[in-house]
């Protein structure tokens, strides 16, 4: 009501009657279910064309029926809508991976074993999964032969002696050692900057090489100490080389050939011999290298230094601001075998500066989750990470410290190493140095008796049935998983097994009311068999008991095409490019007219049909809801019929009008959504009819109707209904009819015969 006006004025008012719209809301969204070479399993994943699709499901194998759903795939997307795809289940899946044990070689088998099936199962029951160190991301064989390369701040010096026994020295892992220097120059710092006094270090790895008479050990040097007894921690900075104390003269050497080997005892630094009790353990030392520009990936095929690839891994400022230590990691993912991308040792994705700190996040200005667990899940393509290697010692590996084996009278002068997933807050985490994992293990769909064709047989590569039918049931919930076609691909290794795939798929169109399945045939009932009579009497009885309904299409195609990643012809199915047509019907006019025909019913790549039939087998395959593919000169391949599978006569047995109606159903239930919990009175119900009756107008100008009619006032919006919470608008339309028969009559007269005469006569 508007404000009363006491003097002369002018009041502005605005109403808003905006509220609610009616779009067309049909997205060409198409789904398919299938045996993939990659991806997570009963989840689907959105890809937008052929390059998206191999990205995530990898390239088509050469077994039948996979190749068949792979290219189904492809074809649909080649006419210009998106499609949503789920990688199948199979008991018979397992994940590549390098399995907890005592070499990084070892595997969990699969086929039974190690399964991820996808990140929300990783995040709900592997995140701390103790039997593999890293898998492949997805089940399958495709990882086996992957590398996953690990390095974190071991040590800083490999530090060679003239013994063939360090244990005479007391030099074990975790045995504190110092080494005194004399000028000792700290590159990075400038020519004239020296220091004298002593390196205090850990040794965290030794080794002794019998053969050629001489041992090493490798040191971590954690703080230095002046001539006047200051100690200062060491804390080296990335890409510098201020504190990195390398120290590269071979043999007698300034600075080197002369320096005594000297042990931390309880006390701290010694500036001179150890207890009189060990004056053996002094030792020359001979070489000293720093140790991360030693390191390599270890491939088999090429040689790749960590160094040209990130700058050594330290301590992240996330940990140091919180006082801990040595959290840092980086993680390669390399194709050793170029069984992926067919270059041997190519480096598929590489995660530098991530952290053992189960806490830590980036600091930038969007932060982000750096524990790399938590990183490798979220970001990486190729590879999960599962046993935290420092949680116990790794026997094959041997690179952790240890607070045992010291020479007699020393003790440990170690800090005690944090495992990896503990909080950053006052943390030295353990090391575990530079380490390379092979994957192996992981398994495919089998081929198994009863269950799978053979290769070359009418089948190859596939899932069962139930797994087939779990795969789509993904997709049965509307409000979760917007879909507008359900496309079959190939069917089962029986005729019996797809019908039952294509009834499925029918029940899942049905109860969802918003989508169309499309069902091809049984390939063995056509591929390969050349008798069309045969043909047609196998494609009447195999869709015959198909389930009456006008959300599903039947078509009679398996089209011959080119198969570029295996380089061969195959027969595809053709219920993708039927899904396909009514796309580029809906890109280039509109989903209310039909995509079959001349004008929109052309299909994409196809050489042939494994059955093209005559007039006479349209003629018996048409009233039974079979959409005939046929070959025309001069034009090409197109579908000739656009009946539903619905199995009386009714406005919805065509496609144009079942589509219509989807497009008017779901753009009205949008606008309706506006009006809920509104008042039902006559300002909510003009408002609803001025959002509708617009919408129906365009839509009528469009072809799609010759006429509609809106209800909705008191008539039926009565008191008892109102009364009930409720609102009602019935919606009468009449929808646009496709031409399916035409009659040409051609009529001859006598000369002289006036045509007005015989005009209606005939």
């Amino acid at each position: 009501m508007a404000t009363p006006q006491l003097s002369p004025g002018i009041l502005v008012r605005e109403v808003d009657l905006t509220v609610g719209r009616a779009d067309n809301v049909l997205d060409n969204i198409g789904a398919i279910a299938g045996p993939f070479r990659l991806g997570p399993i009963d989840t689907p994943i959105q890809v937008s064309n052929e390059e998206e699709l191999i990205k995530n499901f990898g390239k088509p194998l050469s077994t039948d029926t996979q190749y068949e759903y792979w290219m189904s795939a492809a074809s649909f997307l080649s006419y210009g809508g998106v499609l949503k795809v789920v990688r199948a289940d199979d008991d018979d899946l397992g994940n590549a991976n390098a399995g907890v044990g005592i070499a990084s070689t070892t595997v969990i088998s699969g086929g039974g074993g190690l399964k991820i099936e996808s990140f929300d199962d990783y995040q709900e029951n592997h995140p701390s999964d103790t039997s593999f160190y890293y898998a492949g991301k997805h089940p399958g064989s495709w990882a086996n032969g992957l590398k996953v390369c690990q390095i974190d701040d071991q040590a800083d010096q490999i530090i060679g002696i003239n013994t063939t026994s360090l244990e005479d020295y007391g030099c074990t892992i975790g045995a504190g050692v110092t080494a005194a220097f004399t000028n000792l120059v700290i590159p990075g710092a400038g020519t004239t900057s020296t220091f004298t006094g002593h390196l205090k270090g850990i040794v965290t790895g030794v080794s002794t090489d019998a053969t050629n008479g001489d041992s090493k050990f490798d040191v971590k040097i954690v703080s230095r100490v002046s001539s006047a007894g200051t100690e200062f921690p060491i804390s080296y900075a990335s890409n510098s080389l201020t504190n990195s104390y390398k120290t590269t003269t071979e043999g007698g050497g300034a600075g080197i050939a002369a320096t005594t080997v000297f042990f931390v005892n309880s006390s701290g630094i010694n500036t001179g011999a150890p207890n009189a009790a060990n004056t053996a353990v002094s030792a020359e030392i001979v070489t000293a290298v720093d140790w991360y520009d030693q390191q390599t990936l270890g491939l088999e095929n090429s040689t790749v230094f960590w160094k040209s690839l990130a700058p050594r891994p330290t301590t992240n400022k996330y940990a140091s601001d919180r006082g801990g230590k040595n959290d840092g990691i980086h993680v390669a993912v390399v194709d050793d075998l170029g069984t992926i991308t067919g270059i041997q040792g190519n480096i598929l994705e590489k995660f530098t500066g991530l952290s053992k700190a189960k806490d830590a996040i980036s600091n930038i200005n969007s932060p982000e989750r750096i524990y790399y667990k938590d990183f490798i899940a979220s970001k990486a393509q190729n590879i999960y990470a599962g046993y935290n290697p420092s949680q116990a010692e790794d026997t094959f590996h041997n690179t952790l410290p240890v607070a045992t084996g010291f020479g007699t009278g020393f003790v440990a002068n170690t800090t005690a190493q944090g495992l990896w997933s503990q909080n950053a807050q006052s943390t030295t985490f353990a090391g575990i140095g530079n380490v390379t994992y092979s994957l192996g293990g992981g398994t495919d769909y089998t081929s198994v008796s009863g269950k799978i064709p053979a290769p070359g047989e009418n089948g190859g590569m596939t899932a069962t049935l139930g797994d087939l039918k779990t795969a789509y049931d993904t997709l049965s919930n509307k409000d979760e998983q917007a879909v507008d076609f359900l496309i079959m691909g190939p069917g089962c290794n029986t005729r019996d097994l797809s019908q039952s795939k294509a009834n499925h798929l029918i029940s899942i169109a049905e109860a969802r009311k918003d989508c169309m399945a499309t069902i091809g045939p049984h390939r063995a009932d056509l591929v390969n068999i050349s008798n069309s009579t045969t043909q047609t009497n196998n494609l009447l009885e195999y869709y015959s008991p198909l389930t009456s309904s006008s959300f599903v299409t039947f078509d009679s195609g398996y089209k011959y095409m080119f198969d570029r990643f295996n380089n061969e012809f195959r027969f595809v199915p053709t219920n993708g490019d039927t899904a396909g047509l009514m796309v580029r019907t809906a890109i280039e006019a509109f989903p209310w007219f039909s995509p079959a025909g001349e004008q929109r019913g052309v299909i994409n790549n196809a050489i042939k049909l494994a059955y093209n039939p005559t007039k006479d087998q349209r003629d018996q395959l048409y009233p039974q809801r079979v959409n005939s593919y046929i070959t025309k000169p001069g034009v090409g391949t197109l579908l000739f019929g656009d009946k539903t599978g619905l199995s009386f006569a009714s406005a919805f047995d065509r496609i144009n009008v079942r589509r219509l109606f989807l497009t008017v159903e779901q753009a009205l239930e949008s606008a309706a959504e506006a009006q809920l919990f509104e008042l039902n009175d006559e300002l909510t119900r003009a408002n609803f009819r001025n959002i509708v009756e617009p919408f129906l107008r365009d839509v009528e100008a469009k072809r799609g109707l010759s006429g509609f009619l809106v209800i909705c006032d008191t008539s039926n919006n009565t008191p008892d209904v109102i009364d009930n919470n409720e609102f009602r608008a019935d919606i009468f339309l009449k929808p646009s009819r496709s031409i399916n028969y035409i009659t040409l009559t051609f009529v001859a007269t006598r000369t002289g015969v006036s045509f007005e005469e015989v005009a209606g006569r005939v």
